[in-house]
């Protein structure tokens, strides 16, 4: 359960350190590490059902809710690649 408890942390955490940071692709990079420790929340909510620590229908309810937050990291990191990339493309 720490460990789970550490990577839930660690999503708002690099959301936050990365919205910090100097440019896009410093906060994209953050972003990324947040998608990541949303996969690894996911990974111990399915190996927590499968040890009997929770039942089905609580594995289903927070994978449909880490789904939705990844959706939203993945829009969220493709506007922001598109910015990157609108930025970076001289003007005619």
């Amino acid at each position: 359960m720490s460990q789970l408890r550490r990577a839930s942390v660690s999503i708002p955490s690099n959301i936050a350190e990365g919205h910090g940071r100097a440019t896009k692709g410093e906060f994209i990079q953050f972003l990324c590490h947040a998608r990541g420790s949303l996969c690894e929340v996911q990974t111990q909510i399915f190996i927590a059902n499968r040890l009997g620590y929770i039942t089905q229908e609580q594995e289903e309810a927070v994978i449909a809710r880490t789904d939705e937050l990844g959706r939203i990291l993945n829009g969220l990191i493709t506007s922001i690649e598109r910015k990157k990339l609108n930025s970076s493309v001289p003007s005619p």
